[in-house]
C-alpha cells in the first residue's frame, strides 16, 4: 500500500443515522489519482483508530481544498476534532463477506462465521447495503436454533456485560410489542422489586412504536445512566428503569435494528437474539417474555406465538438461562394513553391506585408481575397474583417506584401537549375493534415519541356502546402543524376505529366528524 497524503478532518454536521459516510471534493487530487468515486468504500485512519466508510463526492464550494468531510457518526467513532489529520486508503477486503454470501445462497453458518460477521458489523466494516443483505438472508425462518444461539452469543460478546456476583438470580421481562399503550414494565418492576427480586431493567427507545419504555420513563426521570450510576441505583433499590444505549449492552443489535426499521423486517431469529443478548448482557438469569397476540399485533396467531416461544426456549436452553413465555390479549391498545407522556400518566395512575386508572393496564401488570414471582418462588399462580395485588394496593409498589426514580435523579412532572382535538364517531353503534398498527402510526404522525407530549388519549374500549358525535379519542400534538397532519391521517383512516353502526350516519361529511381543535 502506498503512503497516502494526509487530509484535515471536517465535521459536515450531517446525521446519517450511524452509517459512516465521508465527503471528498470531486477535484481532489487523491480521488483522481486513486480512482475514488461516489460510493467507493474507503478505509480512514486517524491515529490508532480506523474506520471503513462510504464516499460521497461534493463540489469544490462545499469543502476547502485539503479537507475531508465526516458524517456525525463517523466523526464520533474516530474521536476526531477540528485539527485531526487522517489518511485515506482503499478499503481492504472484509473476510466475513464470504460468509454473508454463503448465507444469501441458503447455507447454514457456523459459530465462527456468525461471530466474524457480527464483529465486522460492530466495527463498522459493513455498509448499510451489506447489513441489509445479512438481515434479509436470515429472515423467513432461515436461522435455526443453533445459528440463533451463535448470533446471540456474538452480540453479547461485542458489548459490555454486567455481572452481579452477589445475586444468584437476576430477573427481567420483555414484551414482543405491537400493542400501543402497553406500558406494564414500570409497574411490574416496581411490584417485583418491592417483593425483593433483583431486576436491572434496561430498555430500548421506540423502534417502530410511538413510545418505548425508555421514552416513557424519560418523561418521569433520568434514564441515561452511566454504568457506575446504574450499579449504584441497583445496589440501593434492587432495580432500575434505564435506557440501554448508555450502558453499551449488545450495541451491534442497535446497528441491526436501525436497518430492520428501514426494511420493516423483524425476523424470528434476529428478534430472539436481540432480546436474549440484551437481557443476558445485563446479567439476567430469569426472563419473562410477554407475547401479545391479536389480528393487528406483531404476533397475529397463537401458532405464530408458539413457534416463537419454541425458538426462545431452545436458544435459552443452549445458553443456560430460564425463560417463561406467556401469550396475552393483543386485540386492542392497552390503557388510555398512547405516547410517552400519556403512557406515563397511566403508569402513575395505576401505581397511585386511582379510581379511574386503566383497569386493563393494571390487570396485565399484575398478571406479569405474578408470573415473575412464580419464577422466583414456585408458588401458585393464584397466590403470586394475590401477593402482587397486595404490593400494588398497599402502596409499597408506588414507594418502590419513587425510590427508583429518586435514585435515578428524581421524579419529573409530566408535560402536557399544547394542542389537541377530539376524534368523534360518525355513527351510533358499538366499538367492534381497533387497528393497533394504524393507531400507533397516528400517534407517531402527531409527533410521538420525539415530542413526548404528543400521542392519543383513548376515550373508548372495544365493546363499548358509541353515540354519534361521541369522542373516540383525543389527539395530542405539540404544534398546530403536527396536529393538522395527524388529523388528516385520521380522516384518511377513519376505519382504524371499527364502529359497528346501529343506524345511518348522524353527522355529515361536511362536519368532518365534529372535530374541535383547541389549545391547552
Amino acid at each position: 500500500m502506498t503512503r497516502a497524503l494526509p487530509l484535515t478532518a471536517y465535521r459536515m454536521g450531517i446525521d446519517t443515522h450511524e452509517e459512516p459516510i465521508v465527503f471528498m471534493r470531486k477535484d481532489c487530487a487523491i480521488c483522481r489519482a486513486e480512482g475514488y468515486t461516489a460510493n467507493t468504500r474507503l478505509q480512514i485512519s486517524a491515529g490508532q483508530r480506523t474506520l471503513i466508510a462510504t464516499l460521497n463526492t461534493v463540489s469544490e464550494t462545499i469543502l476547502p481544498q485539503g479537507y475531508i468531510g465526516f458524517s456525525d457518526s463517523a466523526w464520533e467513532f474516530l474521536g476526531l476534532d477540528e485539527h485531526s489529520v487522517v489518511h485515506v486508503h482503499h478499503a481492504p477486503p472484509v473476510p466475513s463477506l464470504s460468509a454473508l454470501r454463503k448465507k444469501i445462497y441458503g447455507h447454514r453458518l457456523n459459530t465462527l462465521e456468525i461471530s466474524s460477521i457480527i464483529g465486522d458489523i460492530g466495527q463498522r466494516r459493513y455498509s448499510d447495503i451489506e447489513v441489509a443483505s445479512f438481515l434479509t438472508a436470515c429472515a423467513g425462518g432461515r436461522l435455526d436454533a443453533a445459528e440463533t444461539t451463535a448470533l446471540t452469543t456474538a452480540m453479547i460478546n461485542n458489548g459490555n456485560r454486567l455481572h452481579w456476583p452477589e445475586y444468584t438470580r437476576v430477573f427481567d421481562k420483555h414484551c414482543i410489542g405491537g400493542l400501543p399503550g402497553n406500558r406494564t414494565t414500570p409497574i411490574v418492576v416496581a411490584i417485583v422489586s418491592a417483593a425483593g427480586l433483583v431486576i436491572p431493567k434496561t430498555s430500548s427507545r421506540a423502534i417502530t412504536s410511538p413510545a418505548g419504555t425508555a421514552d416513557t420513563m424519560e418523561v418521569l426521570t433520568n434514564v441515561d445512566l452511566p454504568l457506575a450510576q446504574l450499579r449504584n441505583v441497583i445496589t440501593r433499590t434492587g432495580a432500575c428503569l434505564a435506557a440501554g444505549g448508555e450502558v453499551g449492552l449488545s450495541p451491534t443489535d442497535d446497528l441491526l435494528i436501525r436497518i430492520e426499521r428501514a426494511l420493516d423486517l423483524d425476523s424470528e431469529g434476529q428478534l430472539v437474539a436481540s432480546v436474549l443478548s440484551k437481557k443476558m448482557a445485563a446479567g439476567s438469569t430469569h426472563i419473562l417474555i410477554d407475547m401479545p397476540v391479536g389480528p393487528t399485533a406483531k404476533l397475529r396467531t397463537p401458532q405464530q406465538a408458539a413457534d416463537l416461544e419454541s425458538l426462545f426456549h431452545a436458544v435459552a436452553g443452549n445458553l443456560g438461562v430460564e425463560v417463561r413465555c406467556v401469550q396475552t390479549d393483543g386485540s386492542q391498545a392497552v390503557g388510555w394513553g398512547i405516547g410517552p407522556a400519556e403512557e406515563a400518566r397511566d403508569v402513575l395512575s395505576v401505581l397511585h391506585n386511582e379510581q379511574h386508572a386503566p383497569a386493563d393496564l393494571k390487570e396485565r401488570a399484575l398478571f406479569l408481575a405474578a408470573q415473575l414471582l412464580c419464577m422466583a418462588d414456585e408458588t401458585s399462580d393464584a397466590q403470586a397474583y394475590r401477593n402482587a395485588r397486595d404490593l400494588l394496593e398497599s402502596g409499597e409498589a408506588l414507594q418502590q417506584f419513587l425510590n427508583i426514580c429518586e435514585a435515578q435523579g428524581g421524579l419529573r412532572e409530566i408535560p402536557t401537549a399544547s394542542h389537541h382535538i377530539e376524534l368523534r364517531s360518525t355513527w351510533d353503534g358499538h366499538l367492534r375493534g381497533m387497528d393497533n398498527r394504524r393507531l400507533a402510526h397516528l400517534a407517531k404522525v402527531a409527533g410521538a415519541p420525539s415530542s413526548p407530549e404528543a400521542g392519543l388519549r383513548l376515550q373508548v374500549k372495544v365493546g363499548d356502546s358509541i353515540r354519534a358525535g361521541q369522542a373516540l379519542a383525543t389527539l395530542l400534538a405539540q404544534t398546530p402543524g403536527e396536529l393538522a397532519y395527524a388529523r388528516e391521517y385520521y380522516h384518511q383512516n377513519r376505519d382504524l376505529f371499527d364502529v359497528a353502526p346501529a343506524n345511518t350516519p348522524a353527522i355529515t361529511e361536511g362536519n368532518r366528524d365534529g372535530d374541535r381543535d383547541s389549545n391547552r
